[in-house]
This record gives C-alpha cells, sequence and structure tokens, in this order.
C-alpha cells in the first residue's frame, strides 16, 4: 500500500502542462517592453500583410499589434527591417526524438545500440533545431520510452531550448500493425510488445492503453488506423483496427479531454477513425472522395505530410530501404498529389505537419513550399501552420496568430513571405513567450 509521504511527493511531481507553465529564462527585465519593427506583417488569420508592422510585447505576452503603432516610452526596440513578421509556426506532425537517415540498414543498427540516456541527448539537439528554424510549438506523435515527455518538461523548465510540445507518449496500434515491432524475431527483444509498447486488442484493451498513456504524460492520443511505409512486415493501405476499437480509443481520450490523430495512408482506415470522431487523419495517401467527404462534413483536420513522401522516396531521396519499404514508399508518393489536391478542390480543413524524423528536423518549412506547388495560396499555407494548427491542436486561445493577449511567438523572414514562400526555410528571428532565441540581425 502506498505510504501518505509517497502518495504526497507523486502528488506534487505532476506533469506540468505543455502550454503556458515554461520556466524559461526571461529575455529581458521583468515588466520591459519589447516592441518589433519590420517592413510588413502576415497575422495568420488574412490573404494579406500589413505594411510598417509593429509588435509590442510585454512579459511575455502580445499587448498590440498593427501598422506604425507608437512606440512606448522606454520600451527595447528591435529592428528587423525587409522582413515579414509571423506568428510562431506550428508543426502538428513530428517525432522529436529520432531521426532516418538515407542507409535504413546502418540506421537500424544504430537504433538498436543506442541508449535511452543518448536518444534523449540527441533529441535536445532535435528540439534546438526545430525552434530556430521558428517552429515555436509542435504536436509529437508518437516516441518511445517516455523521452518525449522528458524532453517536453525540460523545455517546459527552461533546462533546455525547444518548441513547446505536446506529445503522444508511444502511438497505439494492433499487433503486427504499423504501430508494432514487426519483421524481427519477437526472441531479439527479449519479449513481445504490449501495453507499455501502445500494443492492445479489442475495445476494452485500447480503452486501458488510452488510460495508461495518458497516466504517464500523454497530451494528445495517436493511432495508427492503417498500415505504414517505413514498417516491414504490413500493407501500407490496409486497415488495423476493427470499428469498435477505433471508438474505444476517441471516446475515451475525449473524455478524458485528449484530442486524437491517426496515422491513415489507406482510405478505408481512415474511414474507420473518420466515422469514430477523430480530430485529424495524418498522411492520408491514398485517400478517396468518400473520406474526404466524410472529413468535410465532420470537420476532421488533414495534416498531408508531403515532405515524408519527398524524403521517404521523392525528389530528396537517396534512401536506401528493403524492397518492402522502397515499393510502399513509391506507391505512396504516386498517390498522396491526387489525395492532396482533391481535399483542397472539396474544403476539407488543412493544418500543417511534416513527419519530421524522416525528413531532417529543423527543415521543416520545405513542407510550405509543396503545398503551394500542390494548390494551396501561400497564405493559406501559412494559416496551415498557425491559426489552422493552432486550433486542432486545441492551443488557439493562447497562440496562432499575432494578435493582443496571445503569446508572443513571433517569428521573421527576409522579404515578402507571399511573393516568395521559400522565404520561410531562411528565418532570421525567433521569439518564443517573450524569449528571443535567434536574431540574425544583431551584431
Amino acid at each position: 500500500m502506498r505510504s501518505g509521504l509517497l502518495a504526497a511527493l507523486l502528488a506534487g511531481a505532476a506533469v506540468p502542462a505543455a502550454w503556458g507553465q515554461e520556466a524559461s529564462r526571461p529575455a529581458a527585465p521583468a515588466g520591459e517592453v519589447v516592441v518589433l519593427k519590420a517592413a510588413r506583417l502576415f497575422d495568420g488569420r488574412g490573404d494579406s500583410t500589413v505594411p510598417d508592422a509593429v509588435v509590442i510585447v510585454e512579459g511575455g505576452t502580445i499587448k498590440a499589434v498593427g501598422s506604425r503603432l507608437p512606440v512606448p516610452a522606454g520600451a527595447r526596440v528591435v529592428e528587423l527591417g525587409d522582413s515579414t513578421l509571423l506568428p510562431g509556426f506550428i508543426d502538428a506532425h513530428v517525432h522529436m526524438t529520432s531521426e532516418s537517415s538515407d542507409d535504413w540498414y546502418r540506421a537500424a543498427v544504430e537504433g538498436l545500440r543506442r541508449t535511452v540516456a543518448e536518444k534523449a541527448i540527441r533529441a535536445t539537439e532535435f528540439a534546438r533545431r526545430t525552434l530556430m528554424a521558428g517552429f515555436t510549438t509542435v504536436r509529437n506523435v508518437g516516441a518511445d520510452d517516455f523521452i518525449d515527455v522528458g524532453l517536453r518538461n525540460s523545455i517546459n523548465a527552461g533546462v533546455v531550448p525547444g518548441p513547446r510540445m505536446l506529445v503522444a507518449t508511444q502511438a497505439l496500434g494492433a499487433r503486427g500493425g504499423h504501430c508494432d515491432t514487426t519483421g524481427y524475431p519477437y526472441m531479439l527483444f527479449g519479449r513481445e510488445p504490449g501495453l507499455a509498447d501502445g500494443i492492445a486488442s479489442g475495445p476494452d484493451g485500447f480503452r486501458d492503453a488510452v488510460r495508461f498513456e495518458i497516466k504517464y504524460g500523454a497530451d494528445v492520443i495517436k493511432v495508427c488506423a492503417t498500415g505504414g511505409v517505413l514498417s516491414l512486415s504490413d500493407e501500407v493501405d490496409t486497415p488495423q483496427l476493427t470499428q469498435a476499437e477505433m471508438d474505444s480509443i476517441v471516446d475515451e481520450a475525449h473524455r478524458l479531454r485528449k484530442r486524437t490523430a491517426a496515422h491513415a495512408h489507406g482510405a478505408e482506415g481512415a474511414k474507420v477513425a473518420i466515422r469514430a470522431g477523430i480530430d485529424s487523419i495524418e498522411h492520408g495517401s491514398f485517400l478517396d472522395e468518400e473520406a474526404l467527404r466524410m472529413m468535410k462534413e465532420r470537420g476532421t483536420y488533414f495534416v498531408p505530410t508531403l515532405m515524408a513522401g519527398e524524403y521517404a522516396g521523392g525528389r530528396k531521396s537517396s534512401r536506401t530501404y528493403p524492397p518492402e519499404i522502397a515499393a510502399k514508399a513509391k506507391a505512396a508518393l504516386q498517390a498522396r498529389s491526387v489525395a492532396f489536391r482533391n481535399a483542397l478542390r472539396m474544403g476539407v480543413k488543412i493544418a500543417f505537419g511534416t513527419d519530421s524524423a524522416v525528413s531532417p528536423h529543423g527543415r521543416n518549412a520545405e513542407e510550405f513550399a509543396l503545398l503551394v506547388e500542390h494548390g494551396m495560396s501561400p497564405a493559406a499555407a501559412l494559416r496551415a501552420a498557425t491559426s489552422a494548427a493552432a486550433t486542432l491542436l486545441g492551443v488557439d486561445k493562447r497562440g496562432g496568430t499575432l494578435e493582443p493577449g496571445k503569446d508572443a511567438d513571433v517569428v521573421a523572414v527576409p522579404g515578402d513571405v507571399l511573393s516568395d514562400i521559400r522565404t520561410t526555410e531562411k528565418v532570421t528571428f525567433v521569439m518564443r513567450g517573450g524569449t528571443i532565441y535567434r536574431n540574425d540581425r544583431t551584431p
């Protein structure tokens, strides 16, 4: 039986919230007003920029936003010149605790050799890169050994620099599916994966799995509804959970006030998740018009992760894969553009996500150009990574736009971002919660 002392200690060690409880170092003396000035501003809501932009920040909060606003007496002015100010970018699909390489076989061996401690240390570098690229908030949709929980808490405590994180801990999946360890003899790992690894069976088993993840720090519940590209032994587009199993996952997560995300390349598995009330479909390579119509009707978000296709099998890839993975990567890449363009045509809600880890961390902004190449306007692509992503993640009251009362998450890119979306890949200024982490114009 737990002692009273142990219970008190555990109660005092509760996991901090993902947003708004940071204890990071202050960027300026308490009460100092910081004024950001640039040639233009995109607020995350509209289709155009505001000229002669001014953002006034005090105590980590935006106090005023507009054109040619007067500078308060005694304020510290940060001149950013011919730049565009934007809300801090949000990536709704990352895996911050790992990173793939061009040689699948070598990466597999290295992954087996790395200790949990080494993986955690490497994750702090991935977090730093992501923040320096202008991404001030991310949703981490799957990690081993609860490293994402530790990383989130360390960032919130100011121990390491990084974006705010909402974390999923282990993604949930069916035995033998994409979220399971497949393609290896189970004897190699000493045991068969189970609840602690996110693997369950039946409605009651998956309901318990949701509770397990939340018990150990999950902010969001992620489930693998279909097969995947980078797993060895499953077909990329096949459904992997029954309707009753998916219903239990979404119902339990929502009952406990957590949002949900479904890895789903295939249309039929996606429909199972959509019927259950999932909040977002990730990847969606083979989504058909029925699935997209269901998403439109229910307000389900689509997180297309176009970069993942490019790095797994497209123009940015020169990777060595086992034949079964190479074939799946090719099939998903060939299908994804049609699905995404159909989603745009049908008015499905789009949120920005990259699947970083498949691609190198810190290059997240390459997704913007891919979204525009596939039919989004530059302004719509920017909204996908600001106001739309904030709404999907449930943090829109605190971030996603530049307006008074929001947290001071502000980035700057050179020139006019609406004329050249690739300037998002050249971030020169990053402020998160009023702290300046990057300013390339500083002498």
